[in-house]
Formats: C-alpha cells, sequence, structure tokens
C-alpha cells in the first residue's frame, strides 16, 4: 500500500514498490528506487530523494526519512533512520538501525554502518563513519530542501533551469532570508 501525497513529483525511471508514504511537496528524481518487501518506508515533507537513490529496508528495521531532507545522488539509505533537516552526501550509505540527528550532514562517500547512532547537529565522515564536528546545519539544508521544492515545481511543468536566471537569485534570497527565520515552517 502506498500513500503519496498530490504534491510530489516523481520522475520516470523511478521504481516504488511495497510500503511507501511520501510527504507533501517532496521529490524523487530519475532512477531512484525505494523497496520494502517488509517493514516500511515513510519520507516526510519538501525531501528529495536524487538521482540513483537507493532506499531500502531492513528484515527488523523500517526507513524513516524526515522533513527537509536531501538524500543526494547514489546515496543508500538501508533501514535507517534520518531527523529532520538533514542532507546525506553523494555515494553516503547508511545501514540498518542507524540514527542520523536532525541537521546533521553525512558527508559523501561516508559508511555509516549497522547500529550506529549520531546527535543532531552531527557532521559525519569517513567509512566507518565518524562524528568530527559538532554544527547546525538545518538552515542550509532546509535551504537546499527549498531548491529541489523549486526544481521540482519548474520539471512538472517542463522547465529544466529552475537555478538560472535573475528571478532565481531573488527567489533564492528571499527564501535564504525566510529560512534563517524561521518563516519557511508552515
Amino acid at each position: 500500500m502506498q500513500s503519496i501525497d498530490d504534491t510530489v513529483w516523481i520522475a520516470p525511471g523511478v521504481q516504488l514498490y511495497g510500503q511507501v508514504e511520501i510527504g507533501a511537496h517532496s521529490s524523487v528524481w530519475p532512477n531512484a528506487v525505494i523497496r520494502c518487501e517488509v517493514n516500511h518506508v515513510r519520507i516526510g515533507r519538501m525531501t528529495n530523494l536524487q538521482d540513483f537513490v537507493m532506499v531500502h529496508v531492513g528484515f527488523d528495521h523500517a526507513t524513516e526519512i524526515g522533513d527537509f531532507c536531501s538524500i543526494t545522488h547514489h546515496a543508500t539509505v538501508h533501514g535507517a533512520r534520518i531527523g529532520d533537516g538533514c542532507l546525506i552526501g553523494i555515494g553516503a550509505v547508511v545501514m540498518d538501525g542507524a540514527v542520523i540527528g536532525a541537521g546533521s550532514i553525512v558527508a559523501g562517500g561516508a559508511v555509516v554502518p549497522e547500529g550506529v547512532e549520531f546527535p543532531p547537529n552531527a557532521i559525519i565522515v569517513g567509512t566507518p563513519a565518524r562524528q568530527v564536528a559538532d554544527r547546525d546545519s538545518s538552515h542550509a539544508n532546509r535551504l537546499n530542501a527549498w531548491q529541489y521544492v523549486r526544481n521540482a515545481e519548474h520539471y512538472r511543468r517542463g522547465e529544466h533551469r529552475a537555478w538560472d536566471g535573475p528571478e532565481y537569485q531573488t527567489w533564492l534570497a528571499d527564501k535564504r532570508a525566510e529560512v534563517e527565520s524561521d518563516r519557511d515552517l508552515y
């Protein structure tokens, strides 16, 4: 059973299987795969799963990804929990039972082993992953998520240059101010 909000943009080539829930204004980009033969996958609102992302579940762990997250190109989230306002870098892997606290960044190529938990606002790097800094990245991560909301709205209309030109620069400045003052949280 799937529950996908009407505002979600799903690119051609996406594959969804099993009990998948995706919240409002999220987007799933080309060649992403979400599979759950057991448990469930829950993706929050304003979250983007970029090209070639793999989301799967563990036998004992559902996958839950919060609001305003960016799961970037070729990343894998497998039976893990990702808090609100996180960015999972290109090619990163987050394994069964792992927890990434809100406002965190998992660097590109990092591998978060099974069962490892990181607190909110962690900067996580390496193989195996370790925390190297404590920094609240929620505003920057939310702004990135908003850019993907905008991009999905444009793609839905067949427009592929959402991040170009003076109108975009004005939008970005306005959205940055809105995010920095938390006025974007509705």
